[in-house]
């Protein structure tokens, strides 16, 4: 009886929070987000220019409705590829959660959402390509900025209503019979590879890659529904919702996580190189797989250090790059793109009603985000896990070689955000006791000089990469500290050649420059 009593309690708060949080996060879709005509704007690696030719070009006075038709047909262009992108927000009256009575995500799921946006973009990569664009989309009109949001809003449910009906719109541009056949099988294919996509984030214990899933693979990290989730954890969980995926099609696939912002390249390698016979490779790369690299990193203490933000904008420029896990304290977002000093973003904290996708033809309309939005950079929290595709080992060593400029410390920036490294992550053996010749300051008999030292402090980061604290007190050996602290803290006092390394040293310098000079660095 008291457990009756109970379970109708809590079916009860779920219901009073369910209600809640669609009145909070149920945000109307009219909010107008502004683009500079003056600035390119960049959206996961491919630029659009919204700017016709200056004035004072002699072609300008002949060509001003040519220069119009570009201008507008570029506009279209970043709408259409916006557009396409999978969008994934809360949920809420999906079935409950394991280990919990939560039939909704709302007010915490928001990081594991905007995971599940950066995996989606991965697979749509994989399976479709860059230039795959949702054909709904192009229904878009070409709008000025001021109607384009709330003009979407009504294409999509008219969309979504004649989809009810079992109309189409008729085509205003018809093509050949050849033509259209192909491109009528290759609409086809990308609708049947687009709602397999989201089929595997459905909202049920069933889907692959669904919050369910993620929830479940989130014990071993000590997370349980209803907690918040750091974009570090989430990339862990990622890659083990990848790696327990049972979907024939997702065994082509693994993701890779970066240890200690250091990416191996002979993990990365043999990451491409794992057997795979359930699949042959259509390229005829047999045995190959795609692998998805998912480097946490954090860009400044408190808040992210100003002289990041240009890495932040080479990152987004690449054309191997999947957006990055972020957002502003306690809200996570998915960032696709920049122009200027704004971030260009897609948002989670938006509640609408579970679709069932295990059915043939489920509405895909929610899946999509009309309208883009904004953040100046100077909001973004230091805490985010950046992602990129790499299909092929060639393309892994294209990626290295055009991070690498990204990566290049400048008169700025000392420290690069994350590195790379030749060899297996073991090979550094991070994790071992320490080697019995390295002594550990300060040594027997030495004495302390006065004021604060290097050997003063220990560095300590905590395991899924989100926040960083200094404390007093004599360097000690991971092995030590790894006993001596809390399993929630790991030490990061030296990984040799890594930005882990440069990381620590930069902050000692910052907490010691005053006593000792600039450049000191850990004492290891």
């Amino acid at each position: 009886m008291e457990n009756k009593e109970t379970d109708e309690v809590e079916k009860l708060k779920t219901k009073f929070m369910s209600a809640w949080h669609n009145v909070k996060y149920s945000w109307v879709l009219k909010s107008k987000t502004y683009f500079s005509r003056n600035s390119p704007v960049f959206l996961l690696g491919k630029c659009y220019h919204f700017k016709a030719e200056d004035a004072e070009s002699p072609l300008a006075g002949s060509s001003s409705d040519t220069d119009r038709d570009l201008v507008t047909a570029d506009v279209e262009a970043f709408r259409r590829d916006f557009a396409s992108r999978i969008w994934m927000t809360y949920r809420e009256e999906f079935p409950a959660l394991c280990g919990s009575a939560l039939t909704s995500d709302c007010g915490w799921g928001c990081a594991l959402r905007a995971g599940q946006m950066m995996l989606a973009q991965a697979l749509l990569l994989h399976f479709l390509g860059r230039d795959w664009t949702w054909p709904e989309s192009l229904n878009l009109q070409a709008l000025d900025t001021e109607s384009w949001t709330s003009s979407v809003a009504r294409k999509l449910a008219a969309s979504f209503e004649a989809s009810l009906q079992g109309e189409r719109p008729p085509d205003p541009h018809p093509l050949p019979p050849a033509q259209g056949r192909a491109q009528e099988a290759c609409v086809h294919l990308g609708e049947v590879y687009h709602r397999t996509v989201l089929s595997w984030f459905g909202d049920s214990p069933a889907a692959q890659l669904g919050v369910h899933r993620l929830v479940e693979h989130g014990r071993s990290s000590g997370k349980r529904a209803g907690d918040w989730y750091g974009p570090s954890v989430v990339a862990h969980i990622l890659r083990k919702a990848v790696e327990e995926a049972t979907d024939p099609e997702l065994r082509g696939i693994t993701v890779y996580v970066a240890q200690d912002c250091t990416v191996y390249c002979a993990d990365v390698i043999d990451s491409h190189g794992q057997q795979n016979q359930q699949r042959p490779d259509p390229d005829g790369r047999a045995g190959s797989r795609a692998v998805i690299i998912l480097v946490p990193v954090r860009l400044g203490g408190e808040k992210t250090n100003p002289e990041h933000f240009d890495f932040v904008k080479g990152i987004l420029s690449l054309e191997y790059c999947i957006g990055i896990i972020g957002g502003k304290p306690k809200q996570a977002y998915y960032f696709v793109g920049f122009q200027d000093d704004s971030l260009i973003y897609m948002d989670p904290h938006y509640c609408q009603s579970f679709v069932d996708v295990s059915t043939s033809h489920f509405p895909l309309e929610s899946y999509h985000c009309p309208s883009p939005k904004k953040m100046p950079f100077s909001a973004m929290d230091p805490s985010c896990t950046i992602g990129f595709y790499s299909r092929s080992v060639q393309d892994f060593e294209k990626i290295s070689e055009e991070l690498a400029k990204v990566l290049r410390p400048s008169a700025k920036e000392k420290y690069p955000a994350f590195t790379f490294m030749k060899g297996h992550g073991q090979d550094y053996d991070l994790w071992g006791p320490p080697a019995p010749e390295r002594r550990e300051w300060p040594f027997p008999g030495a004495g302390r000089r006065p004021g604060a030292t290097a050997g003063d402090f220990v560095l300590l980061f905590r395991s899924d990469g989100e926040t960083f604290a200094a404390r007093p007190g004599p360097l000690v050996s991971l092995h030590e500290l790894r006993m001596r602290e809390t399993r929630a803290f790991v030490s990061a006092l030296y990984c040799p050649g890594s930005c882990v390394e440069w990381q620590a040293r930069g902050m000692l310098t910052g907490m010691t420059e005053a006593a000792e000079g600039p450049g000191v660095s850990c004492q290891l």
